[in-house]
């Protein structure tokens, strides 16, 4: 009884001790690790992007292992190994990252010369035997998707085809997340294509009968995950930010003669996705079709104009794929 007692006079103050205040967050739920500010880092092409990753204490005898996570095949790349004091390097990434090391708890990782093949989610785990704990980063690079196919017409890409012929046109095939982002933005396309997960769909802003009927609601429509080696439909490709620049030379030269003349200026014939970058992030402007490295005829236009095809929203207009002989355009070069 007189413990009861005790305990009822001590409960007010047991409650005090240990009752979290309110509008405090939560306590945090890693021992050494601290939760990143911001899950996602944002930049582009060419650029160096840090991800986060420090500790608020050092254990014994630890590691911390940064690794990127591949869904395709539902495994992780190490990247890089360190116990504070040495590191190793693993895999494809090696040449391009470091350990930002700005102090001794600081196991942050710095990605020089960012590719397009490094937008991706990212653990950095501390390997502390029955300890083990990890937090996930988001690389997000800043781009722009766009529908691809080839010269002989829509629907010829198995994914592997549709995978290569986005890197041919210096870009790769987009992310379901990059799809969806350029849909909000006002992609518009009623042909389906693959995209880096191996699904296929196609974004719809005004429905309209040819692109599945008025009656479906806009959004990005999906055929689901297909067969990788027989289905065969276009591709959505996805690039960032140029190291280099586009420019228009004007002329009435056939595919050939646009070839030699970039190559004479010292540039090489501009890629498709070198265009859609142009016109994305330097306001790429010209009302004047030029061939392109595939054979196609593509003009960019940020200001829509009457006399530059009619219509109301920016983008790159297309001529398709003209006969290579046909001297009725100039070209876009690139240069490094």
């Amino acid at each position: 009884l007189l413990f009861g007692c005790l305990w009822l006079l001590a409960a007010p103050l047991v409650s005090s001790i240990f009752q979290r205040p309110t509008g405090s967050p939560a306590p945090p739920h890693l021992q050494y690790l601290l939760e990143p500010l911001h899950s996602t880092v944002h930049t582009q092409r060419g650029a160096t992007a840090t991800l986060p990753c420090v500790l608020r204490a050092l254990p014994r005898n630890y590691r911390v292992k940064w690794s990127k996570v591949e869904p395709a095949n539902y495994g992780e790349n190490v990247i890089i190994i360190t116990n504070g004091l040495y590191h190793k390097n693993y895999g494809p990434l090696s040449p391009r990252v470091h350990l930002r090391h700005s102090h001794r708890y600081d196991a942050s990782l710095t990605i020089t010369n960012v590719a397009l093949e490094d937008e991706g989610r990212y653990r950095c785990q501390l390997v502390n035997g029955l300890d083990d704990e990890s937090v996930s980063l988001t690389l997000h690079l800043e781009g722009v998707v766009f529908p691809y196919q080839p010269s002989n017409g829509r629907y010829k890409f198995n994914y592997h085809e549709a995978k290569k012929a986005c890197e041919q046109q210096d870009s790769r095939l987009a992310t379901y997340q990059q799809l969806y982002k350029a849909w909000t933005e006002g992609l518009d396309w009623c042909n389906a294509g693959w995209i880096l997960d191996g699904t296929v769909h196609y974004p719809i802003i005004n429905s309209r009968e040819p692109c599945g009927g008025r009656l479906l609601l806009p959004g990005v429509r999906t055929y689901g995950t297909r067969d990788k080696q027989k289905d065969r439909f276009d591709a959505f490709c996805f690039t960032s930010a140029l190291q280099g620049q586009v420019y228009f030379i004007r002329g009435h030269l056939n595919f050939k003669e646009a070839g030699q003349a970039c190559r004479n200026h010292g540039a090489a014939i501009a890629k498709v996705g070198q265009l859609y970058s142009a016109w994305k992030f330097s306001q790429l402007d010209r009302c004047d079709g030029g061939w392109l490295a595939d054979g196609s005829v593509r003009y960019p236009i940020t200001i829509p104009r009457e006399r530059c095809g009619g219509l109301p929203d920016p983008g790159v207009r297309s001529f398709g794929f003209p006969s290579k002989e046909l001297r009725a355009y100039g070209t876009y070069c690139f240069v490094g």
